[in-house]
């Protein structure tokens, strides 16, 4: 069982600090702006947050659908959200027995390496789009690190990541994690 509080408040600490005239920025992500960006954190907060609480229905049976842009209010749905599915994780029986996101069943332990890896990740694609620091605290850095590296470890995973990043051995943990999500860690939108 692994805390997202910290994973979770990070991101959402980044919304709050992204500026309206920043909505319509390129991020790292191929296809979406930094609104589709954030629309895709607050979606899939709720998914996983259902999937935490294995409450099955339209939250977690179907993949989450790419809109334009951003709700209205997300400047406070988003953050709660986020502390939702960090709250939800945060009981044992979320991470135990199978679950269900995006029309796919997978064991509950997985399912919650998944969040705590879509949060971080796209917590980086945020704070690089908006030109925001980011940080990541090692124990969460190093589970997510264990999950991408069993999950891709027979390569690219079409659909979620591209191929990774060479990055030297010793990059630090976050460029390593980032690299492994096909990311270049030295991107930049400017």
């Amino acid at each position: 069982m692994i805390d997202m509080t910290a994973a979770c408040a990070g991101t959402a600490g980044l919304l709050d600090r992204v500026r309206d005239d920043q909505l319509s920025a390129a991020t790292p992500c191929s296809g979406m702006d930094l609104g589709a960006l954030i629309a895709h954190i607050g979606g899939l907060a709720l998914a996983f947050d259902a999937a935490a609480r294995k409450e099955f229905g339209p939250l977690t049976d179907t993949p989450p659908e790419m809109g334009d842009g951003v709700e209205d209010g997300w400047r406070e749905s988003y953050p709660s959200r986020l502390a939702s599915l960090a709250s939800a994780w945060r009981e044992p029986a979320a991470w135990e027995g199978m679950s269900r996101a995006g029309g796919v069943d997978f064991p509950a332990d997985v399912g919650g390496l998944i969040a705590l890896t879509e949060v971080v990740v796209h917590g980086w694609d945020v704070a690089v789009s908006a030109g925001l620091p980011y940080e990541v605290d090692g124990e969460t850095l190093a589970a997510v690190h264990g999950h991408l590296a069993a999950f891709t470890a027979d390569g690219p995973v079409e659909g979620l990541f591209d191929a990774p990043v060479p990055v030297p051995d010793d990059a630090p943990l976050l460029d390593r994690v980032i690299a492994m999500t096909g990311r270049d860690p030295s991107w930049s939108a400017a």
